[in-house]
């Protein structure tokens, strides 16, 4: 097994273009990979953790944000929409991820990405009952854009989970039970050193 994870390492870094700074990302994906099974079977643990763009949105005080403002944090990163039914049912579970395991080293930022009617998403999460993630938008979609142009972006929700380096960890393209026993446990194994 160690022979493994030495060949491994040997190949990740042979074919990381970033100098090897998502080295701990691999790792990382690794302690998870077995993890990724029940109500998060759908994730897709990073073989070779490449950075993520920085991408850029807003926060509710209007405020431009990207995810570089949470370097030395693991974030999972959603996108949604309020057309987007699936994203609506998966938005309690994110809220209730974010208040279970919110804190300073783990954040759910979600994004997003109505393009009209701008007050709606906020009036939805006000009736839906989603009171601890914080409010981030992209009205203009453009975050959606630069996923999809790296392959990461299929359709909606969108989720990504983010490792303090900025390197992607885990991907999903679809919506998942962020509150179950099974995505705890996923999230908690990136927190882990």
């Amino acid at each position: 097994m160690a022979g493994l994870a030495a060949v491994y390492g040997i190949d990740a870094l042979g074919r990381n273009p970033d100098g090897g700074a998502c080295q701990a990302a691999a790792a990382t994906a690794q302690r998870m990979a077995p993890l990724s099974h029940g109500e998060v079977a759908a994730v897709a643990v990073s073989a070779n953790p490449q950075p993520v763009p920085n991408l850029a949105f807003r926060d509710s005080e209007g405020r431009e944000r990207s995810l570089a403002d949470w370097r030395g944090r693991t974030v999972l990163f959603n996108l949604w929409a309020t057309w987007c039914v699936p994203c609506r049912r998966e938005m309690p579970a994110l809220d209730a991820l974010q208040k279970r395991l919110g804190g300073p080293d783990f954040e759910v930022v979600a994004v997003n990405i109505d393009t009209r009617n701008l007050d709606k998403p906020k009036a939805w999460l006000k009736e839906a009952g989603v009171t601890d993630l914080a409010y981030y938008t992209d009205a203009s979609a453009q975050v959606f854009q630069e996923l999809k142009a790296v392959g990461k972006a299929i359709g909606m929700p969108t989720s990504l989970l983010v490792d303090g380096n900025g390197c992607e960890i885990a991907s999903l393209s679809g919506p998942a039970e962020w509150a179950s026993d099974d995505a705890l446990a996923l999230v908690q194994a990136t927190l882990s050193k």
